[in-house]
């Protein structure tokens, strides 16, 4: 763990204002000794998987960041549905569709797990 930042965790309602509240968050909860060189990335990517929480997911939407006191992050969101997010083929001129592909091409490593009330998507970036 780091020495410098504790772990974060922060609950979400379910709308579209979420997406903003959580970049925010990881932006307060940014480790100055580890996270500056993702934290770009990794408000992208937060953003994307709160999306996919509050349309898909449903409450209890959580929001939680680490760092693990190597330079990048880790972040993970977890709300109330068990299926884990699909990934789809997006049309160039669709506007939604590309969360998943996004977190797969950017992240050095992501996942679900299952959670208390539903599911954890998960991912890592490195500089």
């Amino acid at each position: 763990m780091c020495d410098v930042t504790p772990p974060a965790q922060r609950t979400l309602a379910p709308h579209a204002e979420s997406a903003r509240q959580a970049r925010r968050f990881l932006e307060e909860n940014d480790c100055p000794a580890h996270h500056s060189r993702v934290l770009d990335e990794a408000e992208l990517l937060t953003t994307e998987l709160v999306a996919n929480a509050v349309a898909h997911g449903g409450p209890p939407i959580t929001l939680r960041v680490t760092c693990d006191g190597t330079p990048g992050m880790a972040v993970a969101v977890s709300d109330g549905n068990p299926e884990p997010p699909v990934a789809r083929e997006a049309s160039p001129e669709a506007t939604s569709g590309r969360g998943v592909a996004l977190v797969d091409l950017l992240s050095d490593a992501w996942g679900v797990q299952p959670a208390d009330s539903g599911k954890e998507v998960w991912f890592h970036l490195s500089p």
